[in-house]
């Protein structure tokens, strides 16, 4: 059985996981009875830490206090926020580098020595390229997580890529993170349609509101996929791979294409292209077979592109 104080800090790491405890569970953890587990939870309220207790479940859990309390980390918590907070430093959330590199300088100092040479070999064989993506505002995404999570509608102003601005009225329903870019998959109000907004191109207008119910969404993930691969083309294409979704994964980026499972050994590729002559050249570099689903017009594109290659290797 752990000693008092080391049995204090790991029921408190315990309520700090996003959760309810029961008085059971904790105890277990512990190796001791029910009743010690409530005498150390009245000692943690003696020293601070806000302690909820659930009526009718006798459940715990750690609540908001003034202060915040003690980071409790794992060795491999500690080295996965470490390597977060050093990702961040280089990311597209304009004006958190410095503030991500003081957290990252404060955990350093305060990691055992193990872990820092853990740390120290991954910086060491880690090499960063700079992300060209566009950058948003932290208070940006925070504006739409707090409207996401309160169910409050969004209002803001938004750019489309020919920079033509107009006023959208939303029910934002989650932010996605694809590629170098962050988006909002929303109920549109006005256009009573499911749609996806690049953040970086949208001001949202405060204060939110009013509060809406919340209605059957789409998966975000794969609606923002489908939105960045086809929908700013003027060409759509599907088609068939002779291949499992699983191997043309490792081949195909989500940002060119989004795949769907058939069976075992074929799926189904959702792309788009400018020109044909794109879409056809790209596909036939994959190494897979395939088959044209639609359009038609793409098939035909096909066969005129393999007979001039016919003839150049003549």
């Amino acid at each position: 059985m752990l000693e008092t104080s080391a049995r204090l800090l790991r029921l408190l790491s315990l309520l700090q996981t996003p959760r309810e405890w029961s008085g059971a569970e904790l105890a277990a953890h512990l190796e001791v009875d029910v009743r010690t587990v409530r005498r150390d939870i009245g000692k943690l309220r003696a020293l601070g830490y806000p302690v909820d207790a659930t009526v009718g479940s006798a459940g715990y859990r750690l609540g908001a206090g003034a202060n915040l309390p003690p980071l409790l980390l794992d060795d491999e918590e500690a080295v996965a926020v470490a390597m977060g907070l050093r990702t961040a430093a280089g990311g597209t959330i304009a004006g958190i580098e410095e503030s991500s590199l003081r957290a990252l300088t404060k955990l350093e100092r305060v990691l055992p020595s193990r872990l820092r040479h853990r740390l120290t070999a991954l910086q060491q064989a880690t090499v960063a390229v700079p992300d060209g993506g566009p950058r948003v505002e932290p208070d940006t995404l925070t504006a739409i997580a707090a409207a996401i999570r309160d169910q409050h509608r969004l209002r803001f102003d938004y750019r489309t890529h020919t920079g033509e601005t107009s006023l959208r009225t939303t029910e934002p329903h989650r932010l996605v993170h694809h590629g170098r870019r962050w988006y909002l998959t929303a109920w549109d109000v006005d256009r009573e349609d499911w749609r996806t907004y690049r953040v970086d191109r949208l001001t949202p207008r405060i204060p939110t509101g009013p509060r809406f119910t919340a209605r059957e969404a789409p998966d975000p993930a794969a609606q923002v996929s489908r939105g960045v691969t086809t929908a700013p083309y003027r060409h759509h294409a599907r088609l068939t791979l002779l291949a499992a979704a699983e191997q043309a994964a490792e081949v195909i980026s989500p940002t060119v294409g989004v795949l769907e499972a058939i069976d075992a050994n074929t799926c189904i590729l959702h792309t788009g292209g400018d020109t044909l002559d794109a879409i056809a050249v790209y596909v036939a570099t994959f190494g897979f077979e395939f088959r044209v689903i639609e359009p038609p017009e793409l098939a035909d594109h096909i066969r005129e592109m393999a007979a001039r290659l016919q003839r150049a290797a003549e």
